[in-house]
Order: structure tokens, then sequence, then C-alpha cells
């Protein structure tokens, strides 16, 4: 029983067998000729292979400069990092952890089916991430096991439902269409950058469309400018750092600024890889979706990971990541001021979620909209985990913690009905979520029963 379950977590775990097996789901449904079956499944596992691989050097390229960041400038504090905090969790409470994700994966299907909220959350890792949260969380309560996990698994397939939903507004905004949601633990973040966009920006005046002189004509090549401008980044904060520190401690001897300019070319090539991976997934899951929109969950629209929204404006991915870090920067030297526990900016997730925020801010506001939206991103992201560490039992305060804002937005909301009333409250405010999801979905059938009517 173990090796069964074990495997399915595996699988469910990992989002290139995942999708892929969805990919196959769906063109089966469709009674597909077997080689266009095999074909679509191998194409998006593929695919999905691609973005991993493409996120694992921009990953690798970002860890150095966060150390040669820490040395430069001297910072001491907790760095928010997802796989680390987990790696500590599942030590305690791994088999919580499983338990939840593979009932938050079954309650999250069946919420798209009863309610208008169509969204099927297929970004596995994240949802491993978000379903060991809940379980530190839930422990902390001291429910029993079975309810736990019932319980836990609501809370998750709650949050893979309804945070897609809260973004999906400003995801149509971006790609055109409702055929794809956004399936990653920003999307709260990703919306306030849409709506902060909306109101201080002006959409016309695209990141796209910035308008370089004639002789510079070449940045508008995203790969060439991504390279220029994390090199620049990457050099200021080397020379900061100091040659003797890097080449004893991460270059292997070769010089400084060498090894600064070969990671701003990584940094570049795995945002380009990650491009062509992304392509290459929504060109046969989307398609493929179709039969599980039609057989399983009527209408479902798959959530995917934040890098498909990266082809749709790659400039904005840059800005975003950038002013998401200037963001960290300045919560940071707050923090310093007002004695609270110091937030160090974490790369990888100001780089994911800050370019994420700056490609929905530039969706409404355009340059200011990314700008500012990503900004206000990086300071929410740098504040949020310290309400989250509290809330976290004996894991708060190791070092590290959660940092994407819907870790923050579900860890708090729990921790703090576990607060008030123990688990009663915990069950009791999971399930009001659920009555409200039920209650938007009938109002909403009830509008358009009486629109038909008029008409």
């Amino acid at each position: 029983m173990n090796s069964v379950l074990n495997i399915l977590i595996d699988i469910a775990s990992t989002p290139a067998i995942l999708v892929a097996l969805i990919a196959v789901l769906g063109l089966g449904l469709q009674k597909k000729p077997i080689s266009d079956v095999v074909r679509g499944g191998i194409k998006t596992f593929v695919g999905f292979l691609v973005v991993t691989a493409g996120a694992g050097v921009i990953e690798g390229s970002l860890a150095p400069f966060g150390e040669m960041f820490q040395h430069a400038f001297n910072m001491q504090g907790v760095v928010p990092n997802n796989e680390a905090i987990v790696a500590l969790a599942l030590t305690k409470y791994g088999t919580y952890t499983a338990l939840i994700m593979l009932a938050g994966m079954a309650f999250n299907i069946l919420i798209a089916r009863i309610t208008k909220f169509k969204y099927i959350y297929l970004t596995g890792h994240a949802t491993l991430y978000m379903a060991c949260m809940i379980a530190v969380i839930m422990s902390v309560t001291n429910m029993s096991a079975v309810p736990l996990v019932l319980v836990g698994g609501l809370a998750l397939g709650l949050a893979n439902t309804i945070f897609p939903a809260i973004a999906q507004p400003f995801t149509k905004q971006i790609t055109k269409n409702d055929s794809v949601a956004l399936g990653h633990t920003g999307n709260f973040g990703y919306a306030l950058s849409g709506f902060i966009g909306k109101y201080v920006g002006n959409k016309e005046k695209s990141t796209e469309d910035i308008n370089f002189p004639k002789g510079l004509s070449f940045l508008r090549d995203s790969t060439v400018s991504i390279t220029l401008t994390m090199g620049i980044v990457y050099t200021i904060v080397a020379l900061f750092a100091g040659n003797a520190f890097i080449s004893e401690n991460l270059s292997n001897g070769t010089n400084y600024i060498i090894y600064a300019l070969q990671q701003a070319g990584m940094f570049a090539a795995g945002v380009f890889v990650i491009l062509a991976g992304v392509r290459l997934i929504l060109a046969e899951i989307v398609p493929a979706f179709k039969g599980i929109s039609e057989k399983l969950v009527p209408n479902s629209i798959p959530a995917l990971d934040c890098p498909i929204v990266f082809p749709y404006a790659p400039n904005a991915v840059l800005i975003g990541f950038l002013t998401s870090f200037v963001g960290g920067i300045v919560s940071l030297f707050i923090m310093i001021a007002t004695g609270t526990t110091v937030i160090i900016p974490g790369v990888v997730p100001h780089f994911f979620c800050g370019a994420t925020a700056g490609v929905f801010g530039n969706a409404t506001g355009g340059v200011r909209g990314a700008v500012v939206g990503s900004f206000i991103h990086g300071v929410i992201i740098s504040f949020m985990p310290i309400l989250l560490m509290p809330v976290m039992g004996d894991l708060g305060f190791q070092g590290s913690t959660f940092s994407d804002t819907d870790y923050g937005v579900t860890g708090i909301f729990l921790g703090k009905l576990a607060d008030m009333g123990g688990q009663i409250a915990v069950v009791v405010g999971i399930v009001a979520v659920l009555a409200l999801l039920l209650a938007l979905t009938l109002f909403g059938k009830k509008k358009t029963t009486e629109t038909k009517e008029v008409a």
C-alpha cells in the first residue's frame, strides 16, 4: 500500500509527468488516433522538462548572486525559500503532506465540477509545497489524523481553485483568451499588481513598445537586453563582494568579473529555454484539455505555472524582477530601522514572482503599471513572511520561510482561525469559504436565468 501511495505522490508532485498524463487523458477522451495521443503526451512531457531545465539554470545563476549580495552588504536574517522550508518540514510532516496533497487534488476537481470556478490546478510542486504548509499549521491545532487530512485537503482544494480565479481576469488580458489560467503560489500578488496597474498606469504604453534609439535597436531582442541588464547588475554586486570572496567561495579561481558576466549569461540562457518550453506546452496542453472539459469537468480550464505568461511580455519580465527586488531592498532597510525580523530579499522568488507581477502590471498599466505593481509586490513578499512565521509553530524561525503571497494569505488565514478558536474555528472557516463559492455559483446561475428571461 505504501509503495502504491509513494508512486502516486511521485506522479502528482512531478509536473512533467502529471501534465503529460493530463494531455494523454484529454486526447484519449476525444478519441484521437493513438499517434496523436502519444505525440501530445510526449511533447507536453518534454515541454515541461524544458521549462524545468530553464528554471534550474536560472536558479543556478541566482544562487551565487544571493551569496554575493549577502556578503557584499553584510546582511544577516531570514531568507524566504520555499524549497528550504519544505525540506525542513517534510522530515516531520511528510505523511500528512502527502495525504493532504492527494486529498486536495481530489477536492479541487470536485469543486471545479460543482461550482462555476472551473480551474484545475496542474502545478504539482506548488501543490506539494502548499500541502506541506497546511500540514504544519493543521498539526499545530492538534487535530487527529483523519480530520486533519480531510480538512487540510479541502483547504488545499479551495486554495487551488480560488487563487487562479482571482488572477484570471488579468490572465485573460495577457493571453487574450480564456483557455488557460495561472496555477502558481503568487496569484494574489499578481492580481494585486494587475489591479494597481489599472489605476496608476496606461496599458497603451506597453513595456514591449519601448522605443529604443536606432543605434540601440538590438535591445529589442529580449535575450540581448536581459543579458546586458543582468550583466550590469551582477558586475556591480561582484565589485562590492570583492575578488577574494568570489574566487575562493564561488568561482573556483575564475576572475570575479568574468564569473559575474558568465552568471548573467546563464540567467539569460535560462529565460530563453523557459520561453521555448512554454510555447511547446501551450501548443499541446490547451487542445488536449478540451477532452477533460467535455467529459469530466465541463468548461474546465488548466491552471499552469507562472512562466506561461513570460512569452507575452519579455521586457516586463525583466522590469518586474528588478523592481520587485528593489522593493525587497527598500523593505529590508525599513525592517532594520524598525527593529523587526529582517527578511533578506530572496532572489528566486523576486525573479519568478516579481517577473510575473511585472507582466500582470503591464497588461493593465503598461510600463508604469509593471514598475509600480512589481515594486509593491516586492514589498508585500518581504513583509508577509513576518506575519506568517508565528503561525508555523516550531518551524517559524528556522532561518527560512515560505515566500510567495498565496502561502501568506492561506497560512495567515488558517493560523488566525486556529488562534481564535482552535480546531472548530478552522473547520468552520474552511466550510464557510466553500459555502461562499457555492453561493456565488447559485447567484451566477440565477442571474443568467433572469437575463435570458428578460431577453
